[in-house]
C-alpha cells in the first residue's frame, strides 16, 4: 500500500507488486495533513491489521507511521540507530547499529509504531529524485554542468535547476545522454558514476543503453 499526502489531501493506493495492473485506491482524504493521528485512523479503517499490507512511502511519512519524532533529530532512522549529529562520522563509519526497539522516550520515538518496521519499503522513485537533486545541487552555477540543464530543459528556472528540482523524465533524458559526461571534472564524474551506480544495482533499473 503506497501512501502519501500533499498540502491539500492524502491518499492511499494498493498496488500490484509487478506493476502489471493498476494500483487501486482504498483512501482519499482531502484537506487533511499528515499527522499520528490521522494514519492511526486512517489504518484503523483499512482494517491494515487484519491485511497486513507491505508500506510504501516516503521518509517523513514512514517516520510517523513508525511513531518517529519529526525535525532534526537525533536518531531520525527507522531502521538504524543513526546519529545524525555526529557529522565526523557520517562519510566514514558504516557500521550503524540497527533499531531493535521502539521504546517511548528513547531513541526519539514519541508514539506507539502503527506499523512493523520489516514491512516498510522505500519508493524508488523519490531516492533517484532525492540523489540526482543532491548531485544539481553541488554543481558550480558557472559549469557546463549547470548550463547542460538550463538548455536541455528551459522550462526550468534558475532556481529550480540550483536546488535540482527536477522530474523522472527529464533525470532518465540525462542518464541516457552520454555527452553528459564529458562535461563533468573529475570529481563531478566519479559522484555522476555512484549515483548511476546506486540506481542500476541498487535500485534495480538501468537507464543507460551503455555504460
Amino acid at each position: 500500500m503506497f501512501i502519501d499526502g500533499s498540502n491539500s489531501s492524502l491518499k492511499a493506493v494498493l498496488l500490484h507488486h509487478e506493476n502489471l495492473y493498476r494500483s487501486i485506491p482504498v483512501a482519499y482524504a482531502p484537506k487533511t495533513k499528515e499527522t499520528y493521528e490521522v494514519f492511526k485512523k486512517l489504518l484503523c479503517c483499512l482494517r491494515y491489521n487484519e491485511n497486513d499490507w507491505k508500506i510504501c512511502a516516503d521518509l517523513k511519512v514512514i517516520a510517523i507511521l513508525t511513531g518517529l519524532q519529526l525535525g532534526y533529530t537525533k536518531h531520525c532512522c527507522f531502521l538504524c540507530e543513526w546519529d545524525s549529529r555526529n557529522r565526523k562520522s557520517h562519510y566514514t563509519r558504516k557500521d550503524w547499529p540497527m533499531r531493535h526497539n521502539y521504546m517511548m522516550g528513547q531513541k526519539n520515538v514519541k508514539e506507539i509504531s502503527l506499523v512493523n518496521p520489516k514491512n516498510v519499503c522505500l519508493p524508488s522513485l523519490h531516492i533517484k529524485l532525492g540523489l540526482f537533486k543532491n548531485f544539481a545541487k553541488a554543481v558550480n552555477c558557472n559549469s557546463e554542468c549547470f548550463n547542460y540543464f538550463k538548455c536541455k530543459f528551459p522550462e526550468l528556472s534558475d532556481a529550480k535547476v540550483k536546488e535540482g528540482i527536477f522530474i523522472g523524465p527529464q533525470i532518465r533524458y540525462v542518464m541516457n545522454d552520454l555527452h553528459f559526461d564529458s562535461l563533468l571534472n573529475i570529481n563531478e564524474l566519479s559522484a555522476w558514476y555512484s549515483v548511476i551506480d546506486v540506481v542500476k544495482n541498487l535500485l534495480g533499473t538501468s537507464f543507460r543503453k551503455q555504460y
